[in-house]
């Protein structure tokens, strides 16, 4: 009797625990500057993604999804951690640095890689149980503080300090041509390999292979595609494709649109897995995006902007969560949210307490994922104190309260008011026409740069020289 009541016991336990449902495996995708309008599911019918559009009428469509920062490691820096880039000092791509020696102002400062202060999702997973593995792009410090291995992840497949592969097609040059002798272990470029062999490609095989070691207990796929960023190759099957396509029908390049279909394919790949292995329907999965798509590879009309601007085509993004059980299939929501809410909310679906002091500015998306039109949050914030040169990026703290929406540019110096309610494109500045807002917004603007010590620029001494 004692064990049939001990079988019982552990059979309630495997979908229960402590009167919380079953953990969930945690599948995230991170495309590397995708745009918000690079998939069929948000209006492209020129990228062909039917994987990921079945995602999203499976789950929820998010249409004011938001990156933490209009460039890669800064966001990735806020899904590691549930904060915002301007409260961890980390707001520019790594390992950059480079500034414009005689230029107006001096940049703020910025770390070099993520704190091991930092308690991220990989390591508070991996505390209660799970497997982790981050596949492809990193981008978030080195040696000797700053590897995946050092922020818990177990498995790395082909992670580094890189922000681009160097090259898609084996033999990988560039980045990946490290010595694997020093490297310790702690590196790991892609061992084997054969001609013709695709980096996408290869990477989903490993993944695979990890979900399948896994499949038995709670696991954590980190999927952070090196695709769609530069150098911009495919296979050219993909390629003659898109280039059929007249001209003044294409969204993009041939070669980025085929880039994008490879990762379409490596997602319908992953969830196949999940299909076989029955442990879909155990399966939280993420798919979004570091920032806005690469300005000359695609168009995002009618948002203005691509990465590396704070307009809208450089920060909204693509996002879709599927998660059994709490998504109604084929649901949009138009809540603002941001990278950072992605931390506590596979803090959720692991069954696990939420850690504020940790995700301070990340919000449990679970209730939105339910059906609330809202969240117990005032606004969304940036601050990318920097050059760089991407086209229309200039030195930015922006807000985003309701429709409206704040940017603030240090230099040039101004101020740049839009209802998005009114003017998706931003084509219209109000600072002017809406003084009192303006200051309401300006003010909060303020007071949070404050709470969050957001670093500043300053007069540069050389400017002129």
């Amino acid at each position: 009797m004692k064990t049939l009541l001990s079988v019982i016991f552990l059979s309630l336990l495997g979908s229960t625990l402590n009167g919380k449902a079953k953990p969930q495996n945690i599948v995230l995708f991170l495309i590397d500057d995708l745009g918000w309008k690079d998939v069929g599911c948000y209006g492209s019918d020129y990228y062909r993604t039917p994987n990921i559009d079945k995602l999203a009428e499976q789950g929820v469509r998010f249409s004011d999804a938001y990156a933490a920062c209009a460039v890669c490691s800064p966001t990735r820096a806020a899904i590691m951690t549930g904060k915002y880039p301007a409260r961890l000092m980390l707001t520019e791509w790594l390992p950059s640095g480079r500034w414009k020696t005689n230029a107006k102002l001096r940049s703020g400062r910025f770390l070099r890689g993520l704190p091991l202060e930092e308690i991220t999702l990989a390591e508070a997973l991996r505390k209660a149980g799970y497997a982790t593995c981050i596949a492809g792009k990193w981008h978030l410090g080195s040696e000797p503080f700053s590897t995946p291995a050092h922020h818990g992840f177990e498995v790395n497949i082909g992670a580094n300090e890189h922000g681009n592969p160097g090259n898609y097609f084996f033999p990988y040059k560039g980045q990946w041509s490290i010595p694997t002798t020093k490297l310790k272990a702690r590196w790991q470029v892609l061992p084997g390999g054969k001609p013709g062999e695709y980096l996408t490609d290869r990477l989903t095989d490993e993944a695979i292979s990890f979900v399948r070691q896994n499949q038995d207990k709670p696991f954590f796929l980190y999927f952070s595609h090196y695709a769609v960023h530069t150098p911009f190759q495919a296979k050219k099957e993909m390629i003659k494709k898109y280039e059929a396509i007249p001209k003044e029908k294409r969204q993009g390049k041939p070669v980025y649109a085929a880039m994008v279909e490879s990762v379409d394919e490596s997602v319908g790949r992953i969830m196949a897995t999940l299909r076989e292995l029955k442990v879909e329907k155990d399966t939280l999965v993420i798919f979004t995006s570091d920032n806005g798509g690469f300005a000359g590879a695609t168009k995002h009309a009618p948002l203005r902007g691509n990465k590396g601007a704070y307009y809208e085509g450089g920060i909204r993004v693509p996002l879709i969560i599927r998660w059994p059980g709490v998504t109604e299939a084929g649901q949009e929501s138009k809540v603002p949210v941001t990278s950072s809410d992605l931390y506590p909310t596979c803090l959720t679906a692991a069954g696990l307490p939420l850690h504020p002091a940790q995700h301070r500015d990340g919000l449990d998306l679970r209730p939105v994922l339910e059906g609330a039109k809202s969240l117990d949050r005032n606004a969304l914030f940036w601050h990318y104190p920097h050059y760089n040169g991407h086209p229309s990026s200039v030195p930015s703290c922006v807000m985003r309260k309701g429709d409206w929406k704040l940017i603030e540019t240090f230099d040039p110096k101004g101020v740049e008011l839009y209802h998005l309610g009114r003017d998706l494109s931003e084509t219209t500045n109000l600072a002017q026409k809406e003084p009192s807002k303006l200051a309401e917004m300006r003010k909060e603007l303020e007071a949070w740069r404050k709470e969050v010590d957001a670093e500043m620029m300053e007069p540069n001494p050389d400017h002129g020289k």
